[in-house]
This record gives C-alpha cells, structure tokens and sequence, in this order.
C-alpha cells in the first residue's frame, strides 16, 4: 500500500486590527454629546474627617439643615470616631473621649462629600484657637471655597480663599441618611459596646 501524504492545511491568517478610520461617521460626534450623559453619583462611604490642608472646600449653606450639634467619641490615636446615641449622653458626660461638635456637611471641589466636625465650647464657654479658626472657616465656606492649613506657630488654622465663584453640586438626601451613611458602623449606643469596654480596659 502506497502512504498519501495529505498536504499541510493552509495557516489561518492574522486577524487585522480593525481599521477605526474605515469610517469617519463612526467617529463623529454631534458636539451638544460632549459633556456625556448625566450620571447621579450613589454615597455609600462618606468620610467623618476635617478637610486636607489642599483642598480648598464648601460648607453646606444651609446650616439649619445640614449641620448638626451632638455628642461624639473621639479617638485621636484611631482617628475615628463615633456617633453617641441620646440616651447614653448622661452616662458619658466625664469621659474624656466624649465632646461636642458641630457636623456640618462639606464638599470638595473634585465633588467628594464629607462630614466636617469641628469641636465646640464646652460648659465653661472656653475653647481653644484651633477650633475657633475652624468653626470661623466652617462658617466662611458656606459662600467662599475656603482651604485650611494648619499654623503651628500661630496655634490656629490660616484660611485661604479660592478666587472661583463655581456653586458645588450638593447631595439630594436629607442630612439624617446622609449622616446614616456617614456613622454607618460607628455608633455607640450601649454601654456594652466595644469601643466603651477597651475604654474601661475591659478589653
């Protein structure tokens, strides 16, 4: 019997890169598209953290409604901190982590919201330059975009304000489902809870 040498099979060709300028009405836009469709931004972290010494900031104008006196835990050495439930306020009225701040929603210019909480004066009306300087830039940022950076010599926060007069675009929530994303975790609301116990070295 005679072998039969099949021939070898023909090699499938490289596929080419597809040709963008093939067609040029493929690539044209109609310009009123340039901006792109609009895009509802969804929170689901938002920061509880005073602004950085870069970014120049807003504060919401409308204090009444989005800004918020309250007790809070503070951990400086963590940096976190935690919303105190009413009816624990009593009960931690001497510990020293617990303070009163104002929570005052803010916003950078690059749209990034966040919670701006600035201590104020405790029962005997004192507070120090720090969170004077603060509480004035909070107050400030409602209509400027304001930058905060810290003057250890002066003991206080130097203010800078941008010359641009863009309003930011603001969340459409309510600031309790705001601040609801904002302390997601982060509530002290029993006497049991963690962060109490490794206060009281229970842990």
């Amino acid at each position: 019997m005679i072998a039969t040498t099949l021939p070898d099979p023909e090699p499938t060709p490289a596929k080419q890169p597809e040709d963008v300028f093939a067609s040029l009405d493929a690539l044209r836009i109609d310009p009123k598209m340039v901006d792109g469709p609009t895009v509802a931004k969804v929170l689901v972290t938002i920061p509880v953290r005073k602004p950085s010494k870069e970014m120049f900031v807003r504060t919401h104008p409308d204090s009444a409604a989005y800004s918020l006196d309250t007790f809070v835990l503070e951990l400086k050495e963590e940096n976190e901190i935690y919303l105190v439930a009413p009816n624990l306020r009593d009960q931690l009225l001497g510990e020293p982590t617990v303070h009163v701040k104002r929570l005052h929603l803010a916003v950078t210019r690059q749209c990034d919201v966040f919670v701006w909480p600035v201590r104020l004066p405790g029962a005997d009306g004192r507070l120090d330059a720090w969170n004077e300087s603060a509480l004035e830039a909070q107050q400030l940022a409602r209509h400027k975009w304001v930058r905060v950076s810290a003057n250890r010599s002066l003991g206080a926060y130097d203010l800078a304000v941008a010359a641009v007069d863009q309003e930011p675009a603001w969340p459409k929530q309510p600031y309790n489902e705001l601040l609801r994303i904002a302390f997601k975790g982060k509530i002290i609301d029993s006497v049991d809870h963690p962060v109490l116990r490794r206060l009281r070295g229970e842990t």
